[in-house]
């Protein structure tokens, strides 16, 4: 199982030595710090043959025959000749082929064999014998008065011959057959059982016999009878009524007879070479058939067997040669079919079954000759671990079950003190033993498993008395391991030459290989060495390679102090990663230990933290000089999901995220150094972005130069889309970069205003540049078409063409070219960009249309002007909107927008219509007026639809202003029903006059005879006008108030009958008109050529004089 590098022997001279003579000065060499104090030498070595060292290994191998295996073979021999009972397998080998299997087995030639086998028929045969053990019996008959018996066996081997010639000399047929049959010398006898009917012996008896053919075994078993008093009968009469029957067939017998209880035969022939059963008690006779069971354990064994074949070895040490030399021939026959699981073939099981019985091998010394057998090639083949372990379980049980002999409990002491030396040689060297592999794994953890049973044993803790951890050994073991594996790697690494260079190349390499060995450690072997040990064996080798790694870098960095240069920074970059991937792994050490020494590694690359920025950034920069040089400006993908972007927007965004992974690859720990590493980088990247914008400008430039105006536009458009791609990414730069993270880490060392107005303002800056290349070049795109949309809408509201063409008509040229060049923008825009272009757009073109509605003169055909306006300002709208998936109608409808539209609007309005909203504002205004600054008016309205009467009740005026000179007015009230237009028959109305109140009441009503119709029309409302009466001058205006004729009760609902309502009392607080303050007042006095206008603004414009608000 164990490779030559152990420095183990393998030849078969070492085959019967004990474990510390094959291997204690190689168990020296391989680990000096031996546990020796703790083990304690049970067991003094053996001289060792004088061998010659110099010897012919023809001579050796000649000489190892001779001595070690010819003695054995002979022995095997010997057993299969004087063979005794059938083996426990089921499969019986005939002598030819195990002699076949014991000469292949030993390599044996032909000659050999023969002249052997001759030898060993020539040596006088052995005592045959049966070793028969009478354990214990049950459910025997119960023959005394008692109901119990007082059994004792008797035991003996007859022949056939002899036991036909006994019954024949009886004169009449007998229960008992070993009575009588030999002489008391050849019948063994158990002790007497008193009163029981279970009794337990575990007496052995050997018997001695001449040939298994025609010989029985034969196990009587007897009630022994002794006199007793007639006191005592009575006695038992007495106390056991029942027993009387027994009595009266005992006083039949004669005097001290003993009573029969069952007998045993087995013929010899029949069994095997070892017997553990229970045995049914067989009757002489029909009477009581059943009488019991009783447990016998039989063994065939030799006595005086021919001490010449081994040189006076003891059958033991024969047993552990014969067994080790089976083994390596079976491992030797399958090579390459994997560990040997401990299964020899039939013919090995039955002759190591024959030689142990014959010599009377416990099961104990089997399971030491294996153990001792299995740990030395274990050294040496491929044989499986467990198979030590079954061993170890098996000499536990037996250690409490029987006691070994002094010399085996030594070699036992010795064998399990060498193998846990030995395992502790492997566990130190389990990088090279045990690779990180599914099936070394589990070999190394039964390995760990075997010194863990080893030093729980009660033989091993008795025979090796001193204090032993194996704890701390295998500590030391991992430690020491651990040491001379990195000395074995750092040599292995070793520079070869003085150059700085390769110095750190050489660092470089003994650093991957101490990560490696940590990621195996962790991942691997400390589940092993946990599960099975309770050692933490991660903790272990990263603290001692913490320490030893970091005395190498240490000095290798050293060297460099004042020598950095571009190169060597490029060659320590990977050797930080590495050992900074090292330092992460603590996270994962299962106890706390003391400060490691590569915590504050990254101080020693300072000096090169620059240069690998400005590695990084010039990398970068010439990369994303070639990836515009080569961009032919064209969108990357068309279609279904187009990419409107072109391959430099992309280059660009991967040549910037190696400078992000930088930032997550150098993970500074200085809190307050990575905060300008952070500025450093942000900047860096800042940096490439404007350079990136310059380049690309002069890239379209160029490329535009000889090609047409569509090409050039295309180009334009993607280079927008480029710039709007890159600004994307920049506002995701936080996040990649982690501020947030390094916001806490810096918290207690970097104010929170000077983080915030470094980094952000940084980021701004970028964006800025983004933004206003972005504007300029959609600015260049939208200069054209703004120019174009002015142009139709110039033409499209020239006077002359205003007779010749509907306004749908007039309007289809603009609207073919927005949508046509709209549709080309928005398949080479991306939304973002296209929405931004969208917006100056239609602001440019509100501002068009209001130049063109402002400019147009004040007089004839300005209403049609402007309905055509209107219509274009409707079509303009739908066009930016596009249901939905143009600008927002919150975009479009800005202040510019309203203005134009309100403009519009009204311009697009007949003279009536104008009135109407006219009076709807007046009514809007009375709605939303508080207070009453110039007194109010009370009413009483209502509808009748039964006979069309619109009723007024003038009630009062409250809180007038004093008009005249005396401070008090003469007041009354004018009701008319406007528009006039509306209600051209219905004449004012007017209440009688109060001389001096202020606050008069009136009490007066008063029926209009009006339709629904009219009361519901546009605009409908009751002007109500106090005035001051003068009999010299003009009446002096008090003040007005609007009553939407919709709100009187009665006039709405829908149409048809519906009772009268109830009239409602209503308050108006009286309004003055604000002097030349109305727009549709100004439009309707431009239009001087409509009467009804004129008439309407003259009246207006009297109440504006007469009013005491401010001029604006």
């Amino acid at each position: 199982m164990m490779p030559s590098q152990d420095g183990l022997s393998t030849t078969g001279d070492n085959l019967l030595q004990p474990p510390d003579q094959a291997r204690g000065s190689t168990r020296n060499r391989m680990r000096q710090s031996s546990p020796a104090r703790k083990l304690g030498m049970t067991r003094r070595q053996k001289d060792r043959r004088d061998f010659k060292e110099n010897e012919n290994p023809e001579e050796k191998e000649k000489r190892h025959k001779e001595q070690e295996l010819k003695p054995l073979y002979k022995e095997l021999l010997y057993t299969i000749i004087h063979k005794l009972g059938k083996p426990a397998s089921a499969e019986v080998f005939t002598d030819n082929q195990l002699h076949q299997y014991i000469r292949e087995a030993f390599s044996m030639a032909e000659d050999e064999h023969q002249s052997l086998t001759d030898r060993v028929q020539n040596t006088e045969p052995p005592v045959y014998c049966l070793m028969a053990t009478v354990k214990e019996a049950k459910g025997i008959l119960g023959k005394d008065v008692s109901g119990f018996s007082d059994p004792y066996c008797l035991l003996t081997i007859l022949e056939d011959e002899k036991e036909s010639k006994t019954r024949r000399s009886r004169p009449k047929p007998r229960k008992a057959v070993v009575k009588d049959a030999v002489s008391d010398e050849e019948v063994y006898t158990t002790e007497t059982k008193k009163q029981t009917l279970n009794p337990i012996w575990n007496q052995t008896f050997v018997l001695e016999f001449e040939e298994t053919a025609g010989a029985s075994f034969h196990m009587e078993m007897w009630d022994r009878d002794e006199e007793v008093s007639l006191a005592q009968k009575l006695e038992e009469i007495r106390t056991n009524f029942h027993g009387l029957r027994r009595m009266i067939k005992d006083a039949k017998k004669l005097k001290g007879q003993d009573d029969f209880l069952g007998n045993i035969v087995l013929r010899l022939k029949d069994l095997h070479c070892t017997e553990d059963n229970w045995y049914v008690l067989e009757p002489r006779t029909e009477t009581y058939p059943d009488r019991g069971q009783c447990h016998l354990q039989l063994k065939f064994t030799h006595k005086e067997r021919d001490g010449t074949l081994s040189a006076g070895r003891s059958a033991y040490v024969n047993y552990c040669g014969i067994l080790q030399q089976f083994v390596q021939s079976h491992i030797s026959k399958q090579q390459g079919s994997g560990p040997w699981k401990g299964d020899l073939c039939g013919e090995g099981q039955t002759l190591l079954e024959l030689y142990a019985t014959q010599n009377d091998l416990s099961p104990f010394l089997q399971d030491l000759a294996k153990w001792v057998a299995y740990s030395k090639l274990y050294q040496s083949l491929e044989v499986d671990s467990s198979l030590l372990l079954q061993q170890l379980t098996s000499i536990e049980y037996h250690w409490h079950q029987q006691e070994l002999p002094y010399q085996q409990k030594q070699e036992l002491g010795d064998s399990l003190h060498g193998f846990l030396q030995y395992g502790l040689c492997l566990v130190a060297k389990y990088r090279d033993i045990f690779p990180p592999t599914q099936d070394a794994n589990p070999r190394l953890h039964t390995l760990l498993r075997i010194l863990s049973q080893i030093c729980k044993t009660r033989a091993f803790q008795k025979l090796n008395p001193a204090q032993f951890d194996l704890h701390d050994e295998v500590n030391d073991a991992v430690h020491s391991g651990t040491q001379e594996w990195f000395t074995i790697k750092k040599g292995l690494h070793q520079p070869m030459t003085k150059d700085l260079t390769e110095t750190v190349s050489a660092l470089s390499r003994l650093i991957g290989e101490v990560q490696e060995d940590i990621k195996h450690n962790k991942d691997s072997w400390n589940r092993v060495f946990v599960s099975a040990v309770q050692v933490d064996v991660f903790t272990i080798v990263y603290q001692k390679l913490d320490s030893l790694l970091a005395g190498e870098v240490r000095d290798t960095l050293n060297q460099m102090e004042g020598k950095m240069e571009q190169s060597l920074a490029n060659g320590l970059f990977p050797l930080y990663l590495s050992l900074q991937a090292i330092h992460k792994d603590k996270a994962f050490l299962q106890k706390s230990v003391k400060l490691l020494e590569l915590t504050n590694f990254h101080e020693g690359f300072r000096e090169a933290l620059p240069y690998w920025l400005n590695k990084a950034f010039s990398t970068t920069q010439d990369r994303v000089e070639r990836a515009v040089q080569v961009d032919q400006l064209q969108p990357l993908q068309s279609g279904m999901a187009p990419i409107k972007h072109s391959t430099s927007a992309v280059d660009l965004v991967a040549c910037v995220q190696p400078i992000c992974q930088l930032w997550e690859q150098l993970s500074w720990p200085d809190p307050e150094e990575a905060f300008m590493l952070m500025v450093k980088l942000t900047e860096d990247v800042c940096k490439i972005v404007v350079n990136y914008c310059r380049i690309l400008k002069e890239r379209v430039r160029a490329l535009s130069e000889n090609s047409d105006h569509s090409s050039a536009v295309n180009k334009l458009c993607v280079v927008v889309n480029d710039l709007e791609h890159l600004r994307s990414v920049l506002t995701r730069l936080p996040q990649q970069l982690n501020w947030a993270g390094l916001r806490e880490r810096t918290r207690h060392v970097i104010g929170e205003p000077q983080f915030h107005n470094v980094l952000p303002s940084q980021l701004q800056h970028a964006q800025g540049v983004l933004s206003r290349e972005i504007r300029s070049a959609l600015e260049t795109v939208g200069r054209k078409l703004n120019s174009d949309i002015e142009t139709y809408v110039r033409s499209m509201s020239t006077r002359r063409r205003l007779p010749s063409k509907s306004t749908e008509d007039a309007v289809v040229p603009l609207m073919k070219y927005l949508e046509k060049e709209l549709q080309y923008m928005n398949e080479n825009l991306v939304q973002e960009n296209f929405n931004s272009l969208l917006t100056p757009l239609w602001t440019n073109s509100i501002r068009t249309l209001y130049q063109v509605a402002t400019q147009q003169k004040q007089e004839g055909g300005l209403m049609v002007f402007c309905q055509r306006l209107q219509y274009t300002l409707q079509c303009l709208e739908q066009c930016f909107y596009a249901e939905g998936n143009g600008l927002p109608l919150e975009t479009l409808h800005t202040d510019d927008y309203k203005s134009l539209k309100s403009h519009l609007t009204h311009n697009s309005l007949n003279c009536q219509q104008l009135i109407e909203k006219f009076l709807d504002r007046k009514v809007w205004e009375q709605k939303v007026y508080s207070g009453e600054k110039y007194g109010a008016v009370t009413l009483i309205a209502s509808y009748r639809r039964s006979d069309l009467r619109l009723r007024v009740e003038v009630l009062n005026a409250a809180n007038l202003l004093p008009m005249d000179s005396n401070g008090s007015s003469d007041p009354f009230v004018q009701l008319c029903l406007e528009p006039r237009h509306v209600f051209p028959e219905v004449e004012p109305r007017t209440t009688q006059i109060k001389n001096c109140d202020l606050n008069p009441l009136f009490d007066e009503a008063f029926e209009f005879m009006v339709s629904v119709e009219q009361c519901q029309a546009a605009g409908a409302c009751l002007v109500v006008t106090v005035l001051d009466y003068d009999t010299l001058r003009t009446d002096d205006f008090e003040g007005e108030a609007f009553l939407a004729l919709r709100a009187v009760p009665g006039v709405g609902g829908e149409p048809g009958y519906q009772p009268d309502p109830s009239p409602a009392q209503i308050r108006l607080p009286l309004m003055h008109p604000k002097p030349n303050d109305d727009s549709i007042l100004k439009l309707l006095e431009s239009r001087r050529g409509e009467r009804e206008a004129q008439v309407f603004v003259k009246k207006r414009r009297q109440r504006e004089k007469q009013s005491q608000e401010e001029k604006r």
